[in-house]
């Protein structure tokens, strides 16, 4: 097949992208190195750090804290790669904007293009029907707490997020969420602060419930538990749209990248670990797939005061809405390179209305699936395991001995190629480990006909 204009055999873009909506509008790079810091936190800490205990239950101590530091390692350091791999594209004159273009042009397959297309819709799909879903059931929470016996469930509680979503969802670009990312940032150093603090006055109040850190005695289920545990870090250390964060930045990229990792792990170290010691020392063996529901018992008083579960619930919300924003990104960008006139400008009647109808639909559409799972937590694994291990990973060093070519003698080259092999499977195990939890739960929902998200 014959190259086209940047040597990219599928898409054929030119680098000025001047007929491509969804570069120009959706992608548009007038950010600086602490926006893409911004975009980072939000895109990898999130909510899902209160499941961390839970991580730790089906680890332990010693196997928590080292694969959650490997972890860290790992994905920073994949991370770094990814930048260096874009760096020099763009300084060779290709400079990507899209993970799947990237893939293409530097393994020179069109098969390549359309695997990172659907890992990536996946994810991001996946995504925003959990933020939903888990935006609405935070304020079933409340809602319950503060009306026992009223009459709305949890569907009028997505309703009323997907109508919220929608509105936010007009935002034209990736780049016009710096500053809700900015509060995303806050937000998540303000309810893990508040999580810790709960988890340390629950496990060291009257109430506690007696400390147990053992694990199941069965060898098959530690076994299963601990790769579901591996799969649901890799999940929430990744995030699968490394390139189109840093194509927010105003070129050249050169070294900004870097600084808004390092802002990033800041954070990550702050919340991370504080929520997985706190949490894990409070509840053990009892540690809930969220540890708000150790917090809340069906069967007891709270185990901390209304006030601060209250403002931890606040937060959440308001933080999975700036989630689900920027991991609708890529759909909107893919929807908006054919839709999108960039003869005209981004407010203009003729872009306007393609793109209230279209990001409207996909929000409606993320509603619908989130409405049919009310167990998608279990998810999460799976999600991790076949969409971020391949992504963030496995192609960061793969590209990277593709572009920079180490010796097969250098450390760097047999570090990569290390990560990739342990990964892989890595990845095939933790899908086969949560594909076997996500049925015995779903299972358990059918006999039960629970509406708790597990």
């Amino acid at each position: 097949m014959a190259s086209k204009p940047n040597g990219n055999p599928i898409t054929g873009m030119t680098n000025d992208r001047e007929h491509d909506g969804g570069a120009i509008f959706v992608l548009e790079s007038k950010g600086n190195w602490w926006h893409t810091g911004f975009h980072l936190t939000t895109a990898i800490v999130g909510p899902t750090i209160l499941a961390l205990p839970y991580v730790f239950r089906g680890l332990g101590w010693i196997l928590g804290f080292f694969c959650l530091t490997v972890m860290g390692v790992v994905t920073f350091y994949s991370y770094y790669l990814m930048s260096k791999v874009l760096e020099l594209c763009e300084n060779q004159g290709r400079r990507h904007i899209r993970f799947r273009e990237l893939a293409s042009d530097v393994l020179g397959s069109g098969g390549m293009f359309y695997f990172v297309i659907f890992i990536q819709t996946a994810i991001n799909t996946g995504i925003t029907i959990g933020t939903i879903l888990l935006s609405a059931d935070s304020i079933k929470i409340l809602y319950s707490n503060l009306v026992p016996d009223g009459p709305l469930k949890l569907y009028h509680f997505i309703m009323m997020v997907t109508f919220v979503m929608i509105l936010l969802s007009q935002l034209p670009s990736f780049h016009s969420l710096r500053y809700i990312n900015f509060g995303s940032l806050l937000l998540s150093l303000g309810y893990t602060s508040l999580v810790v603090g709960a988890c340390i006055h629950a496990g060291s109040s009257k109430t506690a419930p007696p400390k147990d850190y053992s694990l199941n005695p069965k060898k098959s289920t530690r076994a299963f538990d601990a790769f579901t545990s591996i799969s649901i870090i890799a999940a929430i250390f990744g995030n699968g749209i490394f390139p189109e964060i840093q194509a927010t930045m105003a070129p050249p990229a050169t070294g900004k990248m870097v600084k808004g990792l390092l802002m990033c792990y800041t954070v990550i170290v702050l919340t991370f670990y504080s929520a997985s010691i706190s949490g894990y020392w409070a509840f053990g063996s009892q540690s809930a797939s969220n540890v708000l529901k150790n917090l809340l018992p069906d069967d007891g008083p709270a185990l901390a005061p209304t006030w601060v579960m209250g403002l931890i619930v606040i937060f959440v919300i308001l933080q999975l809405l700036a989630i689900g924003l920027v991991y609708s990104q890529v759909a909107y960008e893919i929807m908006e390179t054919q839709s999108a006139n960039v003869k005209e400008g981004m407010y203009s009647k003729r872009n306007l209305i393609p793109r209230l109808l279209l990001r409207s639909l996909y929000m409606i559409v993320c509603a619908f699936f989130a409405a049919m799972l009310p167990f998608f937590g279990d998810i999460n694994g799976i999600v991790g395991a076949i969409g971020f291990i391949p992504l963030d990973f496995v192609l960061p060093m793969l590209l990277y001995n593709m572009t920079h070519k180490p010796t097969k003698t250098s450390l760097t080259y047999w570090i990569n190629i290390s990560i990739m092999v342990v990964f892989t499977g890595a990845g095939i195990m933790g899908t086969f480990s949560s594909v076997r939890k996500l049925v015995l739960d779903a299972n358990r929902f059918k006999l039960f006909s629970s509406d708790v998200v597990d």
